[in-house]
């Protein structure tokens, strides 16, 4: 068999292209009862012995960052790239440090090979601190590369052009769901980002053992994440067309000699952008190591590539963008929810009542932010953040980061972005195309919208205002 492919994610930082995901160690200890954790390495070492020597992990996956931590004391060469998922809201430099040092303990070492940060709520800019707080941990010599989990093509290129080091995004990516093969694969090769990818074999059901067989109830008869991608098969079309990406798989497969699983991996592996694809793996009892290593045997040629293209056509195509199973409906978890993720989502900003009606706290930063009645008047919205400007020099982005921000005040102020009837932006003249093009993608297609006369003031490329009714 050929050898394990390693790819560089960033200097001081290659990866095994297939990466061994220990997210069902959590599924394993749903009982409540923990794997022991020295007996869990070891069955991780045939693994590391073929090549296969990077290792995802995060804070709530069990006692995954536990175990990682005892496989790389006995394998040094093991990396250990793990997660950091917070509660949404404010998290302080204190927060942020605190969770650091339990992943540094957990793991068993005093620099972590990445963290992977997770954003829920992008309308509340508490994201932002706590990749800014991640930035100065990692200057500090803690964390040796930043990357994040589950952001959207706009978010990812936002943190980007505000200047914080990302090396990876991790993302779902399959067969079955192909959101990450148009945005995201564009402001990953303009930044030089490589996608970690995840259900690229949707929880094992994009495999053999389900080629012809009936369609599973989404129950407990499932592992967890069977049950979250029997939800994204029913987005997609539903089980009948499912065995069809099925049968194609299968027929490309025979030509190989390898199986069905071998070329929904393979057929991932070879997207543009991809850097590695993360295959779970059950200690103690599957890891499918020999199965894996036939991944690098064998390419995709033309044929193969279109008829596996041919199937998916008659798939729906999955909603949103990338991370968005996570932030809105349908929400395409378990559970079909997110209260095993999160237990509550904080108003991004604070109210409080006054003679005019509720207004948003002056430290929030907006020039007039009031609901009277159904009325709701903001302004002088900017793409600033605590005295920083976000989203470099693109126009784009900074008006992505001034819409969240106006988005964060409408829910502070109980109401959505679908509530605005107008927005009028000061920009110059040559960003109103881009502030437009923006616009057109983010507000309600009822909402009237302006270029206001006059310029934003400095130093900020553009001012937004809002008007909304509830």
């Amino acid at each position: 068999m050929s050898a394990v492919e390693r790819t560089r994610l960033a200097a001081g930082l290659e990866v095994s292209r297939v990466l061994t995901g220990l997210w069902q160690v959590a599924d394993q200890e749903r009982g409540g009862a923990a794997l022991e954790t020295r007996r869990a390495a070891r069955a991780l070492e045939p693994a590391v012995d073929a090549g296969f020597v990077t290792v995802d992990v995060a804070d709530h996956y069990g006692s995954a960052e536990l175990i990682a931590g005892a496989l790389r004391k006995r394998r040094p060469e093991v990396q250990v790239l793990t997660k950091w998922v917070p509660e949404p809201g404010v998290s302080s430099r204190t927060d942020v440090e605190a969770a650091i040092q339990r992943s540094l303990d957990r793991i068993g070492t005093d620099r972590l090979d990445a963290l992977q940060f997770h954003a829920w709520s992008y309308p509340d800019p508490g994201w932002l601190d706590c990749l800014f707080h991640l930035m100065e941990i990692r200057a500090e010599g803690r964390i040796g590369h930043l990357g994040v989990t589950n952001f959207d093509a706009v978010h990812l290129d936002l943190a980007l052009q505000s200047g914080i080091p990302i090396v990876s995004n991790q993302v779902c990516y399959s067969l079955v769901d192909r959101r990450p093969a148009g945005r995201m694969t564009d402001v990953c090769r303009t930044h030089g980002i490589g996608m970690l990818v995840y259900g690229t074999l949707a929880g094992g059901l994009l495999s053999d053992r389900w080629l012809g067989v009936a369609e599973p109830p989404i129950d407990d008869s499932l592992t967890w994440s069977q049950m979250k991608y029997r939800r994204f098969i029913d987005q997609a079309g539903g089980w009948d067309r499912f065995q069809a990406v099925l049968r194609a798989a299968r027929r490309v497969a025979d030509r190989y000699g390898v199986s069905i699983a071998n070329v929904a991996v393979r057929h991932v592996l070879e997207q543009p952008a991809v850097a590695g694809v993360i295959i779970g793996a059950r200690p103690g009892e599957r890891t499918h190591l020999e199965d894996n290593l036939r991944l690098f045997d064998f390419e995709l040629e033309e044929r193969s590539r279109a008829e596996l293209a041919e199937a998916q056509a008659g798939l729906d195509p999955i909603p949103g963008d990338c991370g968005d199973e996570y932030r809105r409906p349908p929400y395409l978890t378990a559970s079909g929810d997110l209260h095993h993720h999160v237990t509550h989502f904080p108003a991004p900003y604070a109210a409080r009542t006054t003679e005019r009606g509720v207004e948003l706290d002056p430290d929030a930063g907006f020039r007039e932010a009031v609901r009277t009645g159904p009325g709701i008047r903001i302004a002088g919205v900017t793409p600033a953040h605590r005295d920083r400007l976000i989203g470099g020099d693109s126009i784009r982005a900074q008006t992505h980061f001034a819409l969240d921000r106006a988005e964060g005040a409408l829910r502070s102020l109980d109401a959505e972005m679908a509530h605005a009837v107008r927005v009028e932006a000061r920009t110059h003249e040559k960003d109103w195309p881009h502030v437009q093009a923006v616009f057109r993608e983010r507000l309600p297609s009822t909402a009237d919208v302006a270029r206001a006369p006059g310029r934003p003031s400095h130093p900020h490329p553009i001012e937004i205002d809002v008007e909304a009714r509830t």
